[in-house]
């Protein structure tokens, strides 16, 4: 069986919804709340090439370290982007749920669905 892996934040509702989803669907995933503990670089990397996106599409546009990061910049890199992830963990987009090669973001929570 494929293991099944969550990038959590339980004070997001839909995060919630999602995880509460994996569960009745009898799915134990591992649950990982991200604002302690941070994906890596590499990690979003792969996060990024599952999901079939650049960084900017996994960013949360509407927080606040978006606009004082001035993260809209065009001359930005991937990788200078990928760090501000990493850095600031509140910018990605929740929860992410990855499972062998295949991930979604559960926005809505049964956009998951497709991957389990």
């Amino acid at each position: 069986m494929e293991k099944t892996r969550i990038l959590h934040n339980p004070r997001c509702s839909k995060s919630r919804q999602t995880l509460e989803l994996l569960q009745q669907r009898g799915i134990e995933a591992e649950v990982v709340e991200y604002l302690q503990t941070p994906p890596t670089a590499a990690e979003l990397q792969r996060i990024l090439t599952l999901l079939g996106l650049e960084p900017r599409a996994l960013m949360r546009q509407d927080e606040d370290d978006y606009r004082t990061l001035q993260l809209d910049r065009p001359d930005l890199s991937r990788e200078q982007l990928i760090a501000a992830m990493v850095e600031h963990p509140r910018l990605i987009q929740r929860p992410i749920v990855i499972r062998g090669n295949k991930a979604a973001i559960g926005r809505p929570p049964e956009a998951v669905l497709d991957i389990l």
